[in-house]
């Protein structure tokens, strides 16, 4: 796909997230113990790979999902914050795991646990980001679950979007802080 198409696509995909923005059904989605998501992503954040599993969970279809914005899956109930520290992690050459929330293309949900990372060019730069994202423990799930919920009203709480990312990403710091953890032994004791 040429620069221009995937423009366009991308223009689409935000279209489409826009209006579909609030629609939730309630149904969680679920996908096999041994299956893997994966996805690839420009440094933009706009989809170069999407695997037939990534494809049928999300219920999109190839071409709907490369050159789109991986935020096309994001949930209203996924704390920004959540993924401002992804994303300067990654963006600083680490690798990351995470438990997000993410929404299909018809409202229904599903959670994973993503493991991303940095992918580099020939020349050794930074070229892009790479996600394998598997089933999660329930067990975890019913752990982030309330903490992702005082994330979302610690964000919520200020008047601008700008506010409440900061309150977010101080909330995030301030619980891990208060296990004593590193944020990455933290996720593998959920």
């Amino acid at each position: 796909m040429d620069g221009q198409g995937v423009a366009r696509r991308a223009v689409e995909a935000n279209r489409l997230a826009v209006r579909n923005r609030n629609l939730l059904t309630g149904v969680e989605r679920t996908f096999g113990a041994d299956e893997v998501i994966v996805s690839k992503t420009d440094l933009k954040g706009l989809i170069t790979y999407a695997n037939d599993v990534f494809q049928r969970v999300g219920g999109y279809a190839e071409d709907e999902l490369i050159g789109a914005p991986h935020s096309i899956l994001r949930h209203p109930d996924m704390p920004r914050c959540v993924f401002k520290f992804l994303w300067d992690r990654i963006s600083a050459g680490h690798e990351v795991f995470a438990y997000v929330l993410n929404r299909a293309k018809n409202g229904d949900h599903y959670w994973v646990h993503a493991h991303v990372t940095p992918s580099y060019g020939p020349d050794g730069t930074l070229a892009g980001y790479h996600s394998n994202r598997r089933l999660p423990e329930r067990a975890a799930i019913d752990k982030v679950r309330p903490l992702y919920a005082s994330l979302l009203a610690a964000e919520r709480a200020e008047a601008s979007p700008a506010a409440g990312l900061e309150r977010g990403m101080a909330a995030l710091a301030g619980f891990v802080r208060g296990t004593g953890m590193e944020y990455d032994e933290l996720v593998f004791t959920l």
